[in-house]
């Protein structure tokens, strides 16, 4: 069998010809290489330990189970589960719930090579001002685009898709996708999965429109369908740019000219040194107003209607658009946008969050506050040269409210009403209660993972630095969290763990003792952006040397009796902290730190059974 990545690489050789068509896509799908590089890319996942409706997990991943499910796609008999549906709290807003579908693991594998493929067909037909779901792009990419991009804007039109993942029409993504693939029986198993529909309260329901929950593959398809407006953008920026630059304002211009009539004639090189002291100081004097009085002004006609622009950014289902011309342009553009997506994706813009927003006033993308600055303040140039290098500059703001009700979310602030004090609003550190079980290292580091969880997503906000509250309540709600758990007070709390200047926790490991500190590096602005996944909130990440999984379950011995040359087992743990450590496989697993173990099958069912030690 061809090496997953060779394929690969030849699929993505050929995507930059547009009239190219691909052909046998669904013989690489017999490519058990193909399952296991799937396996090692998505086994650290949350949720593989969580059953699907057919009640399997990851557990006892092996190559069987690969060769099974092979053997359905070699006979077309392959026919996905229903995702099992579930609810969990938005991180918007953790008071509402939005639906979550689990899929069951065999079905997850299989979306993983279909997801590899396709990306390997498209990623380098997409627009660069997409940044959702794609590699070495991320929210950060896409913020530091607007922040290049934007200067100058005068309105930003604020896009948001009602309910697009679960809208997307299929018979119109499966037309997309037949522009480029020529192979029906690939389509028909993606036709399979887009069809699969769901189980709530183990009741069925159909899915009629929309990409497959919790598929791997639903942000590829996302994208693919949603290409077509990153186009369309393309295609109307050509047809509404104009002019190559703006009129110069008639006051700048006065003022320009009375400046070079100074400099030039009226105290010119010769004029000048027939000047006495006192009268160069009122010469310089005048020069400088005149030059202030330039730089107070626009230089630029900044109503020329010769010159119009328009600019596009996206990400995933949001989209922002900014705009050099009327409001009159913007709410045009708006419902030009409206009308290509109606018309060509069968999709509508939400009403309440497709705005027309001044720019410089606050739009709202990503969770950041975005304005263009209105600054009149100048700065020297690497020529010496002073200049409004600040003016009409994009800005990235943190949203109060953001980092607010964080804290109140994780339980570390409640918020009351001082009614003798005119009502005055009283914010305060709280305990966490549900952290009480934990021990204390396991609560320095929530605590940690949470400030840098939030301070990683905003690094590159201009006022990063206000999350300086952000620390200061949550070092203050872990204080109050330890003193409650023993019983004693906060300031007993600070002498306990104080370490200088900073706090932390003392423990012990096999080479000896060893301190964590609370989060202690501080808030600053950067530049630079994450192009992994950026989450506000924490993720525990596995450690596993890139081909581990795979060499181990292919080696066919067994990591607790020994046998050889058998069938394997790969066993998952969802934690290492759930195993007690009190049978002697569980002491292996806790001490090599793996959440996996290759076993024979005879030794993985005694081991479920609760007869291995």
């Amino acid at each position: 069998m061809r090496s997953p990545n060779r394929v690969l690489e030849s699929l993505r050789s050929k995507a930059c010809i547009s009239d190219y068509r691909y052909e046998r896509l669904y013989r690489n799908l017999y490519n058990p290489e193909f399952y296991l590089q799937a396996y090692q890319n998505i086994y650290a996942t949350a949720g593989n330990m969580t059953k699907g409706t057919d009640g399997s997990t990851i557990d006892g991943m092996s190559l069987k189970r690969i060769d099974k499910l092979i053997a359905s796609l070699k006979n077309y008999s392959y026919q996905p589960n229903p995702a099992r549906r579930t609810y969990i709290p938005k991180n918007s807003d953790p008071t509402k719930k939005r639906p979550l579908g689990i899929p069951s693991f065999d079905d997850k594998l299989l979306q993983e090579v279909i997801r590899m493929i396709l990306e390997s067909i498209y990623e380098g037909t997409f627009s660069p001002h997409s940044h959702g779901f794609r590699p070495k792009r991320s929210c950060h990419t896409a913020l530091l685009e607007v922040k290049t991009r934007f200067t100058g804007m005068k309105w930003f039109v604020e896009g948001d898709i009602r309910g697009c993942f679960d809208n997307i029409d299929h018979h119109v993504l499966v037309s997309l996708l037949r522009r480029r693939i020529k192979d029906e029986h690939f389509l028909g198993l993606i036709w399979k999965f887009l069809k699969a529909g769901y189980m709530e309260n183990w009741i069925y329901h159909n899915t009629l429109s929309g990409t497959p929950q919790g598929s791997g593959a639903s942000p590829i398809l996302a994208n693919i369908y949603l290409n077509e407006l990153d186009q369309f953008m393309e295609q109307y920026a050509g047809r509404f740019n104009s002019g190559k630059k703006r009129v110069r304002s008639c006051e700048y211009n006065h003022y320009r000219g009375h400046l070079d009539y100074l400099r030039g004639r009226k105290y010119s090189k010769k004029k000048w040194e027939a000047l006495t002291d006192e009268q160069k100081k009122q010469a310089q004097r005048e020069i400088r107003e005149t030059r202030a009085k330039m730089m107070s002004v626009d230089s630029t006609n900044q109503m020329d209607e010769s010159y119009r622009r328009v600019v596009y950014i996206r990400y995933a289902d949001d989209f922002l658009i900014g705009v050099i011309g009327s409001k009159r342009d913007a709410e045009t553009i708006k419902t030009e946008v409206g009308a290509f997506l109606k018309d060509s994706l069968k999709l509508d813009l939400s009403a309440e969050k497709t705005l027309v927003t001044n720019a410089k006033d606050k739009a709202r993308f990503l969770s950041f506050d975005i304005y263009s600055n209105r600054s009149k303040d100048i700065k020297k140039d690497k020529n010496g040269m002073t200049r409004r290098v600040y003016n009409e500059r994009i800005k990235l703001y943190v949203p109060k409210e953001k980092w607010v009700n964080k804290l109140i979310s994780y339980g570390a602030l409640k918020i009351h009403y001082d009614a003798r004090n005119g009502n005055r609003e009283v914010w305060e550190p709280f305990h966490r209660t549900h952290l009480f079980h934990n021990d204390d290292l396991e609560i320095l580091q929530q605590y940690n993972a949470e400030i840098r969880g939030l301070y990683n997503y905003y690094k590159i906000a201009d006022n990063v630095s206000v999350l300086s509250n952000f620390g200061y309540i949550m070092k203050y709600s872990m204080f109050k969290t330890f003193a409650a758990k023993y019983k004693t007070r906060v300031g007993a709390i600070k002498d306990k763990y104080r370490m200088g200047k900073d706090y932390g926790v003392k423990y012990e490991t096999k080479s000896g003792s060893k301190v964590m500190l609370l989060y202690n590096e501080g808030f600053r602005r950067i530049d630079e952006a994450d192009a992994g996944n950026v989450d506000v909130e924490p993720k525990v990440y596995a450690n596993s040397s890139p081909n581990s999984l795979i060499e181990r379950l292919k080696a066919k011995k067994c990591e607790w009796c020994g046998a050889e040359n058998v069938d394997m087992d790969i066993h998952h743990v969802r934690k290492l902290k759930d195993l007690k450590g009190r049978k002697t496989w569980e002491k292996t697993m806790i001490a090599r730190r793996r959440k996996t173990m290759a076993l024979c099958e005879h030794c993985h069912v005694q081991l479920h059974a609760g007869n291995l030690d």
